[in-house]
């Protein structure tokens, strides 16, 4: 059963006590799940794919003989791009479905809108994003990126290549500003300038002032972290503006695969983004998995690094169920620490204190046929460090952003 799986628990716990612990419905002969992703609204561009690889995840991990002798059944909830939405559909799936976990959410802004609703119920919540960090719940369980293995190899790596000053361009809620008061940060300790920030809401198709006031910056660089379908207009005004990659490149932080399919590869090619995994990367275990999701689902669909993070997730919660003997959450989050898969992206392991994951970092370009090409990756996995106690640069900052 789950052979793909390499355990390596050693039992330890991490973080506090739950305030009570979830009702986890064991009686049937199967184990529900609940997924919770966006499938209408902005964020559908980016969110129906990650609900589809959780679902080719629970399908293979079925299909091996299920989890502790029982079949997953996967109970599907919209979030609808709603903040709200999500809060009431995770109060839902825990007291009513009574699910033994969540996968889901994509926007920081949904994922602190359900945050209290897991800590109130004592349940788990496996989150597949990169993410602004300065967070650490025991009731989520982060598998995309935190800071220092998205955002700060991308500001070296910039730097590698002379980049001097950028412009910084967002969607206007917790995840930009926060990540953009990080980079900050950075840029004064490495003598960087941001030549400009500017905010648009999330789903805004208004970029033309934006993209002027870009232009006109003679920035060397766009360090974008806009979400959903935003990326579109604001990618045409980019280039109505006659900006090009080559004269002022943007590196992008949430501009996977899937999304360059929306927006176009015409419009986006020659352009940077920052991630842990792209379809194009080597290694037989990613090879398995592309060809299995465009079986699935259809050999024009792309795999992303969003998606790619959600699949693993699944099979890490089936890992760490497997291992405690149990479905219950505390037991779970008891069996966490060392838990290891061999995932798409390459190996990934638990660190059980903050409930991330270690991942390589990579900086990959889009192409005309859209899809991302690595041209520079971390030396291994980089283990996480939310609250980037390891950068001198960044005191204060957690303070900052709790306020």
């Amino acid at each position: 059963m789950l052979t793909a799986i390499a355990l390596a628990a050693c039992g330890a716990r991490t973080g506090e006590e739950s305030a009570r612990s979830a009702e986890v419905d064991t009686s049937g002969d199967t184990i529900k799940v609940g997924l919770l992703n966006s499938l209408s609204g902005t964020m559908a561009i980016s969110e129906v794919t990650v609900r589809d690889a959780l679902m080719l995840a629970i399908e293979e991990i079925n299909a091996a003989g299920g989890v502790l002798g029982r079949q997953i059944e996967p109970i599907s909830q919209d979030g609808a791009s709603d903040p709200a939405t999500f809060a009431e559909r995770s109060q839902r799936l825990i007291q009513e479905d009574q699910v033994a976990a969540v996968f889901g959410c994509w926007t920081s802004a949904s994922r602190k809108a359900v945050l209290p609703v897991f800590e109130q119920n004592g349940s788990l919540l496996f989150y597949p994003v990169q993410y602004e960090g300065l967070e650490q719940s025991p009731n989520i369980f982060y598998t995309g990126a935190t800071t220092n293995q998205q955002i700060i190899p991308a500001l070296d790596y910039l730097r590698e290549e002379g980049v001097e000053s950028l412009y910084l361009v967002g969607s206007d809620y917790v995840f930009p500003r926060t990540a953009n008061r990080i980079i900050r940060a950075y840029a004064e300790e490495y003598g960087i300038e941001i030549a400009g920030e500017d905010y648009a809401p999330l789903g805004s198709t208004e970029f033309a002032t934006i993209a002027n006031k870009v232009e006109d910056s003679g920035a060397d660089a766009v360090f974008n972290t806009l979400n959903g379908d935003s990326n579109v207009s604001f990618f045409r005004e980019y280039q109505a503006v006659g900006l090009t990659a080559e004269e002022m490149p943007v590196l992008s932080v949430s501009i996977a695969e899937e999304e360059v399919a929306g927006i176009g590869a015409e419009t986006l090619e020659g352009q940077l983004t920052a991630w842990n995994y792209y379809q194009t990367t080597e290694g037989e275990a990613n090879e398995r998995f592309v060809e299995a999701f465009q079986e699935r689902y259809g050999s024009d669909r792309p795999t992303s690094d969003p998606m790619e993070a959600a699949y693993t997730s699944v099979y890490l919660w089936a890992a760490m169920v497997e291992e405690a003997g149990s479905f219950q959450p505390d037991d779970v989050r008891a069996a966490a620490d060392g838990i290891t898969f061999d995932a798409p992206e390459g190996t990934v392991t638990v660190d059980g204190e903050t409930q991330h994951v270690h991942k390589t970092a990579r900086i990959g370009r889009i192409g005309a046929d859209g899809q991302i090409t690595e041209v520079w990756s971390s030396d291994g996995p980089i283990a996480p460090d939310p609250y980037l106690r390891a950068y001198p640069w960044a005191e204060g900052l957690a303070e900052e952003a709790a306020e």
